[in-house]
């Protein structure tokens, strides 16, 4: 009878550990299925690096949703000081993410300096002009020329400075047609709506319809810095610190590397 009794005392234990473990279990698997959502604010001439690398992010955090969200940095810094519901903010000027550092805007100490790039002066494939630098955008043949626009558009506040730098902003002031962002700068010259265009090295790599004609001297303009980090209105803090991270990481790095940035 004792026995028994014993028996069905182990057999009550063994019931109550297994159905503990059980639980513990699912509870694991619900925290580890609990999906996130992440809206990124890129600038416009990281969307072919971006989207390659949301690619590569999912399949290591296939829980997390990503919306990426590209346009000017400019643009993209007034949308989220305007409240927009954005999680990490990637610039393509130090400019833009310190307008919204100093506004306390963003979470300070995940904002890190990721990339760099090149200014380059394109014109369409096709194009039969012998254009090899910068300060011959002031001869007659050129007659259109399109650059980012300057109080929003990082690449053409570079470009401004180029022109500066060879003192030739003067001259071809008449001859200057501003876009919403480098991708569209780079179209018309793509289309042969502009002789030519002001666009990052990385941009002219991804393109078939144009050629490089000259490269922008380093000391020509401001230093190019992409940095990246939170915003701190985020409501999955931890999520984007994540992917914030992960921009630093091999697999990423290598990503960018191919379209041509270079690495912080």
């Amino acid at each position: 009878m004792k026995l028994l009794k014993r028996g069905v005392v182990v057999v009550v234990l063994l019931s109550m550990v297994f159905a503990l473990a059980g639980c513990q279990s699912t509870a694991k698997e619900e925290a580890k299925s609990e999906p996130v959502a992440l809206t990124i604010s890129a600038a416009a001439s990281l969307k072919d690096a971006m989207t390659e690398i949301q690619i590569l992010y999912l399949e290591e955090a296939p829980d997390t949703t990503l919306t990426l969200n590209f346009g000017s940095s400019g643009s993209l810094a007034q949308q989220i000081q305007q409240g927009a519901e954005v999680d990490v903010f990637m610039s393509a000027s130090s400019k833009d993410m310190t307008t919204l550092k100093d506004a306390q805007l963003m979470s300070d100490d995940t904002v890190k300096n990721i990339l760099g790039n090149e200014v380059v002066l394109v014109v369409p494939k096709d194009s039969t002009t012998t254009i090899t630098s910068f300060d011959q955008l002031v001869d007659p043949p050129i007659t259109k020329i399109g650059i980012g626009e300057p109080t929003s558009v990082p690449v053409g506040q570079y470009a401004v400075d180029v022109f500066n730098f060879y003192k030739i902003t003067d001259q071809i002031e008449s001859k200057i047609i501003n876009g919403k962002d480098v991708k569209e700068v780079l179209t018309w010259v793509e289309t042969g709506n502009v002789d030519a265009g002001v666009v990052y090295s990385t941009d002219a790599k991804v393109s078939t319809s144009v050629k490089v004609a000259a490269i922008a001297p380093a000391d020509s303009h401001k230093t190019i810095v992409y940095p990246a980090g939170v915003v701190k209105a985020s409501k999955n803090a931890e999520a984007a610190t994540a992917f914030v991270d992960y921009l630093s990481s091999d697999a990423a790095t290598e990503v960018f590397e191919k379209y041509g940035f270079t690495i912080l």
